[in-house]
């Protein structure tokens, strides 16, 4: 806000942006407005220039509610181009969809903020990991800071809300209400999308078909509605930071690769709501935690490259011979994979997806590291790691 005239912050409805955006207010003396208020809203809506009128600094909270207002601020930045002038919030990827008439360019820098990290639960400094993983600065041998109850993090997820419930049958209740609420009421703020039930049926089969190849003709059957139809459904929820859908990674054309990406949501205690899976399920069929560990790490990993310092792009890799890596992490050209295993220990199998991408990145394969639920760090080979899921957020000790 020292050199940008317009900062968006955007997430999802309940990560935190409002109670942010109301200190900045108050530590900066701006002026406050939601456009959750109806009045605010009917004002914004039918009376754009006027809203603007008498805002000298201020922040709007909500703004995908009233996109008419785009246009007129537009405007008066470009009257008054002091940095600061407005900080502006929304709970939709409102610039990246056809909700926002102009996108304000050169004027706005936006700041994405999910739910928390596990290194702001715990109230701590923020993640190395990323900066290690691309240096390969991890020891030949050794172990995490112990990180207690992996289980019960990755079934609550990071949403501020369902984290000051402590049980978890209290947090999944909430999940999965905040789920039908964005289906049946938020989407309204970005397309007029006719059949409600349908929408939320697209978010359970989303949620059953996670980790997997996006295939519209398989979540397209069930619902009785085109491919086409999903997909405009799909890019929805994924501007409502629902879920994304990653992108395959490539190497120089290379013709071997699978392109098609994964869908992944954003936070596992959502994907555990919606798939019914809670800690008495987990006792009984443990087959279940890999996926929501693998959702857990891919919700880490996004907060951590969020941050505008590292802008890192997460994809996957899939070869013709079904050879996999969860997560290639790509940063100035340089390339880290991370495989998911939600086991205590590591076999030499696990790696032949991270040593095929190793071969097939070359030069710019920093690292392969698989993440496991166990305690031990261990150098497996030339630049490739076997270490505990915490490591991801907590301190390294040798």
């Amino acid at each position: 806000m020292t050199d940008t005239r317009v900062v968006a912050l955007v997430g999802p409805r309940q990560s935190g942006k409002t109670t942010l955006a109301c200190q900045i207010a108050r530590d900066r003396g701006m002026d406050y407005i939601t456009l959750d208020e109806d009045q605010s809203r009917t004002f914004a809506k039918n009376d754009p220039a006027g809203f603007f009128r008498d805002l000298d600094r201020a922040v709007i909270d909500e703004i995908q509610r009233a996109p008419e207002l785009i246009l007129a601020l537009k405007k008066t930045v470009d009257e008054d181009q002091r940095s600061g002038r407005f900080l502006i919030t929304g709970s939709v990827d409102l610039f990246a969809s056809s909700a926002s008439p102009d996108s304000l360019a050169g004027r706005i820098e936006t700041i994405e903020l999910l739910p928390f990290s596990q290194s702001e639960i715990a109230l701590s400094e923020p993640s190395v990991f990323m900066d290690r993983a691309f240096a390969a600065d991890f020891p030949a041998y050794g172990k995490a800071v112990p990180v207690q109850g992996l289980t019960e993090r990755v079934l609550a997820g990071g949403y501020p809300e369902a984290l000051s419930r402590n049980d978890d049958s209290r947090q999944q209740s909430w999940l999965r209400s905040y789920a039908e609420s964005l289906t049946t009421r938020d989407i309204a703020d970005l397309h007029n999308v006719l059949k409600r039930n349908e929408l939320s049926k697209l978010v359970r089969l989303s949620a059953a078909a996670a980790g997997n190849l996006v295939n519209l003709s398989r979540l397209s059957a069930p619902l009785g509605i085109s491919a086409n139809t999903v997909n405009q459904w799909l890019v929805l929820l994924e501007q409502m930071f629902l879920f994304r859908r990653v992108q395959a990674w490539h190497h120089n054309d290379h013709k071997r690769l699978v392109r098609s990406p994964k869908l992944h949501f954003l936070d596992s205690g959502l994907l555990a709501a919606l798939r019914n899976i809670d800690t008495e399920g987990l006792r009984h069929h443990r087959s279940q935690f890999g996926i929501l560990l693998e959702c857990f790490v891919f919700s880490e990993l996004a907060k951590i490259a969020s941050v505008p310092r590292n802008r890192i792009q997460i994809s996957h890799y899939r070869d013709k011979d079904k050879v996999e890596v969860d997560f290639v992490l790509e940063h100035k050209g340089q390339v880290v994979g991370i495989e998911v295993k939600a086991s205590a220990s590591v076999k030499s199998d696990d790696f032949t997806g991270l040593k095929r991408l190793k071969q097939t990145a070359g030069d710019a394969f920093m690292c392969g590291i698989i993440l496991h639920d166990g305690e031990r760090i261990q150098r497996a080979g030339e630049r490739l790691f076997a270490m505990p899921v915490g490591t991801l957020w907590a301190n390294i000790t040798t």
